[in-house]
């Protein structure tokens, strides 16, 4: 939507603005692809576990009536990422806005830290926002200037979706599943190879740098990779470069958090998935072939890089086989690096959120 559009979808949603509050009703709003799904999800089973709760899903891309109503007579409204007309939108004093964000902690700086131009309107949404919900007190700072938010309104009180690996899981079974699924022997370590997806076109072709044949020959009897492409790599790379060697390709698979929770070792470069693996105490390497450009052209962290990640970086195919066939992992280091980004871990976010808002 355009500046003008997102004026325009406040004005209409303004029409109903004087609706009167249904205390028990608590509205979710997301895009038709449920992106981001998960932390809403989690809210949602919080609040069935309190009472009598009425809940909506107000589709951000879709106009209807009946939906600016409901959304308009909530009690609790939660996003889940940036919703640019929230900016115009005018809410009952009596409804309580809460951001919930999709990501943990903080890595690559985001929204108003890097788009100079977007922080007048994260303003206006950010005075349309009540509460802001983060994993760490530490990362407050971040967050203010991400989303031009007052402090006071940055609640340090957990991701509520983290909650899913405190559940009942049998790691064990869906490990074996995972594997014979993809006719691999179930007793292999799953490493887990999560890209990100770089602006410069020319570092796309992952494969460009990860010799697979190579990886298959000395890591094989023990391990299978399995790959977690961003959809856009798929076209920086023709299927036959690869189709020699094997591995599992999971971009599709359905569940990222069962992905992490089943596999052993995550490869990755500067993407945010770090955070959340290591939180379950397990290694990651970062594979930065292109570490230089990627600091100086594309949008940088909020900490020192080379000097804070939970894990070896590595710039070659052959360092990344000799960190894992070695176990050259330092697991104080991730230790430390978790608790910048997690005050408390416990499966309990969830319950700490719904506390909140309703004391």
């Amino acid at each position: 939507m355009s500046y003008i559009a997102h004026k325009f979808y406040g004005a209409l949603f303004n029409l109903f603005k004087s609706t009167k509050i249904n205390n028990n009703k608590v509205s979710f709003i997301i895009d038709s692809k449920e992106s981001f799904k998960g932390n809403l999800d989690y809210i949602k089973k919080e609040f069935e576990n309190r009472g009598n709760f009425d809940f909506h899903y107000f589709y951000k891309d879709k106009f209807s009536i009946s939906s600016f109503k409901k959304l308009s007579s909530s009690k609790f409204i939660f996003l889940n990422d940036n919703f640019f007309p929230l900016a115009f939108m005018n809410f009952n004093p009596e409804t309580v806005v809460v951001q919930l964000w999709h990501a943990p902690g903080a890595s690559k700086k985001f929204g108003g830290s890097v788009d100079i131009q977007s922080r007048e309107i994260l303003e206006k949404i950010s005075n349309k926002t009540d509460y802001l919900i983060v994993t760490s007190n530490n990362v407050k700072k971040y967050y203010k200037e991400a989303f031009q938010i007052s402090e006071s309104k940055i609640k340090s009180l957990g991701l509520p979706r983290m909650d899913y690996y405190f559940e009942n899981h049998d790691v064990d079974k869906l490990k074996s599943k995972f594997l014979k699924d993809n006719n691999f022997p179930t007793d292999k370590k799953i490493v887990l190879y999560a890209p990100t997806f770089r602006d410069d076109e020319k570092y796309n072709n992952v494969f460009n740098y990860l010799n697979l044949d190579e990886f298959n020959r000395v890591l094989g009897d023990e391990h299978v990779l399995s790959l977690r492409l961003h959809p856009k790599i798929k076209d920086f790379y023709k299927e036959d470069i690869i189709s020699k060697g094997s591995y599992i390709d999971a971009s599709n698979y359905e569940s990222e958090q069962e992905l992490m929770l089943i596999s052993d070792i995550l490869i990755t470069d500067y993407s945010s998935i770090m955070i959340e693996f290591v939180a379950l105490d397990k290694p990651a390497i970062f594979f930065t072939y292109d570490l230089d450009s990627y600091l100086s052209n594309e949008r940088g962290f909020y900490y020192d890089f080379e000097k804070t990640v939970p894990g070896p970086i590595v710039y070659t195919s052959d360092e990344l086989i000799n960190v894992i066939k070695n176990e050259e992992f330092d697991k104080s280091k991730i230790s430390e690096f978790t608790k910048t980004q997690f005050d408390v871990i416990d499966g309990d976010s969830s319950k700490r959120v719904v506390d909140f808002l309703l004391k």
